[in-house]
């Protein structure tokens, strides 16, 4: 009762939001016109609103035209006076907190600091709300029990130089307010398990909250690989877990019951029989980890979180839709259009509204956060519309790129070509990834593969892979240059779990850790285990490599 109570109270509290977005998707270019208007309007009296003349500025293409693009580094000196303390910076609300974010894979320990207003967690819940309200009006079901929101493990308390708190508290720190204690009311784990630092500790307290709630409704994790090695360690915890669970003899019993079963996913089935939702990323190089959660909870369904990044809420998923739509109540957002050759064409970007359909776009926004016109890197497609507004698929990193001998390969086209080449051969891969190992002689990329096939597919996916590699013109150059030797496969043990809890003990948080088609960082063979399958890459000199 409890439960159906405070989502109730939550479902009202998103609605007026959910009403306002669908009528926003009938006047895209108008609501995107008021979204800059509004920040511009409200940030004039600023460092940066004075120096780029927002006060003259009556136009999108004003904007456009007056405020250049901008990567997080050269926007890091006004952010750096910000969190020195230093008032109407970047905006004219002072700056509640800094959010770090690791940034692109293999760039663990150079974290970015995302400035944190009021405005920008208001621009978070406009996109958050009708997300919340469409999951509950399509399945009322969610209502009735607890929730799992991502936790993770808190980092030493930090401020910056101005003393401004550096990181929230856990997820729910977004959706704000009121609403924030609701959510708290309904988890399934306490918030209070982030100030557990040990890690083994940390997993094993969060799986005995989860054992302990029959009533589980909905999974909401951002790397659903952090799900996956939480319940493989059921069968070796299962004393202990039964242990801790001895007052409450019918979980104890299902317990018992539930490592009975055959399967994972029998298992997982009798311990939570209500699971009716897990989200998680299921875009690009998630969609195989995705696929590997339906299938360890068949009695649930998987729905894919759409874009959110630190910086900015850019999509939210929608029931029945494919896609994700475009949170366009929430920042102004500008797309650079990416050519054919794989470059994006800034110089003139699209607006929400003009965007079209199947074809690829890196993201641009502006937020209430004091972010003008930032880079953002992420490739997204566009798969549909609703109304006016497009419902785009995240495609991967646009500044991920790996280049240690001119070879300039970018995480978007490696996750294109082993997709591409995984399907084709029905090759279902619970972890898939390219680095150059500049260690091995010749240095060569090396699939770390982790998938249940024979030595002879992976052989056989290794030279399409090769093949579609060497389209690129640089790193076919590099081939032929004898830089570079061909594609090499590694057959990894548990790549997923591997891979994760080694950017954990590098200091970044689980749900920061994306995955990845591409790191751009050498070695990574000693990291996993597991052994190099022995083939041959035929594929020495293709037909385009003299063009």
């Amino acid at each position: 009762m409890i439960c159906a109570a405070a989502n109730g109270l939550w479902l009202a509290g998103c609605a007026s939001d959910a009403v306002r977005f669908r009528r926003a998707t009938a006047r895209v270019c108008a609501e995107q016109e008021a979204t800059l208007e509004r920040l511009l309007r409200v940030n004039a009296d600023t460092e940066f609103g004075r120096s780029h003349q927002f006060t003259r500025l009556r136009s999108v293409s004003d904007y456009q035209r007056c405020v250049p693009i901008r990567s997080y580094d050269e926007l890091r000196p006004w952010i750096d006076r910000a969190a020195g303390g230093i008032p109407d910076v970047l905006t004219r609300e002072p700056v509640r907190l800094f959010e770090p974010t690791s940034g692109s894979t293999g760039s663990a320990g150079t974290n970015k600091l995302v400035p944190y207003t009021s405005s920008l967690q208001q621009e978070f819940q406009r996109g958050i709300r009708p997300w919340i309200a469409d999951l509950f009006r399509n399945d009322p079901s969610l209502m009735a029990g607890q929730s799992y929101w991502s936790i993770s493990p808190a980092v030493a308390s930090r401020r910056t130089a101005g003393g401004i708190p550096i990181g929230f508290e856990d997820d729910s720190c977004y959706v704000g307010g009121w609403q924030r204690r609701l959510v708290q009311t309904v988890m399934a784990a306490p918030a209070t398990l982030r100030h557990v630092s040990d890690m083994e500790r940390f997993r094993y307290l969060t799986l005995l909250s989860l054992v302990r709630a029959p009533a589980l409704r909905l999974i909401s994790v951002w790397n659903s690989t952090f799900l996956s090695i939480l319940l493989d360690r059921l069968p070796d915890w299962s004393e202990a877990l039964s242990s801790d669970l001895h007052a409450d003899r019918r979980r104890t019993a299902m317990l018992t019951k539930a490592l009975g079963t055959r399967t994972a996913a029998e298992r997982h089935a009798t311990l939570w029989p209500h699971l009716r939702l897990i989200s998680c990323w299921a875009d690009a190089n998630a969609a195989a980890p995705a696929a590997q959660i339906a299938r360890l909870f068949p009695q649930a369904r998987v729905q894919g979180k759409g874009l959110i990044a630190t910086e900015g809420f850019i999509s939210f998923p929608l029931a029945g839709r494919e896609g994700a739509a475009l949170a366009v109540r929430s920042h102004f957002l500008e797309f650079a259009p990416i050519e054919s050759d794989g470059r994006a064409t800034e110089d003139a970007p699209c607006l929400a509204h003009q965007l079209e359909h199947g074809r690829r776009y890196t993201v641009i926004l502006s937020t209430g956060g004091g972010l003008y016109r930032y880079r953002l890197n992420d490739t997204i497609e566009v798969v549909d519309r609703l109304n006016e507004c497009p419902l785009i698929r995240f495609a991967g990193r646009q500044d991920l790129v790996s280049d240690w001998f001119g070879e300039k390969l970018d995480e978007a086209f490696v996750g294109r070509v082993l997709g591409d080449a995984s399907n084709a051969l029905g090759v279902l891969p619970r972890f898939a990834m390219l680095a150059c190992d500049a260690t091995l002689g010749p240095p060569a990329y090396v699939l770390y593969i982790d998938a249940d096939v024979a030595g002879g597919t992976l052989a056989l996916l290794a030279e399409r892979i090769e093949r579609e590699l060497r389209r690129s013109v640089h790193y076919d150059y590099a081939r032929r240059l004898e830089q570079l030797g061909p594609l090499r496969v590694f057959r990894a043990e548990q790549a997923a779990e591997t891979y994760l809890m080694n950017e954990i003990r590098a200091g970044r948080r689980a749900g920061d850790v994306k995955p990845t088609a591409l790191d751009r960082r050498s070695g990574l063979t000693r990291l996993f285990r597991g052994t190099f399958v022995e083939i041959e890459t035929r594929v020495e000199d293709p037909a385009w490599a003299s063009v």
